[in-house]
Parts: structure tokens; sequence; C-alpha cells
């Protein structure tokens, strides 16, 4: 009876650990996820503010 109370146990063990680090995967997915999206926003930001900034010297040039 203790062999298969055991073997219960450890089973519902690895099954909430299996779901736990499924869980675990998708928020770290998810994190990547808005972290690239963030830099490649800043990334366009940089970009749009360097060409307003050319566009404002060949304005001030001229």
């Amino acid at each position: 009876m203790v062999k298969v109370g055991t073997f219960f146990a450890m089973s519902f063990g690895a099954f909430l650990f299996w779901e736990t680090m499924d869980k675990v995967h998708v928020w770290i997915a998810l994190h990547q996820d808005e972290k690239k999206e963030r830099m490649e926003n800043e990334a366009e930001i940089r970009r749009m503010k360097a060409e307003l900034y050319k566009q404002q010297r060949e304005k001030d040039a001229s």
C-alpha cells in the first residue's frame, strides 16, 4: 500500500512540476517578445529623431 501511495504521490508531483515548468516557459517567451517589441519601438523612435534632426539641419542651412 505504501508503494502505491508513493507512486501516486510522485506521479502527482511530477505532473505539478511539468505544469509549472510549462507556465514558466510561456511567461519567459512572452517576456522576451515584449522586450523585443520594446527594443524595436525604441530603434524606430531613434531613426525618426535622426531623420527629423537631419531635416531640421537642412532647413536651417538653407
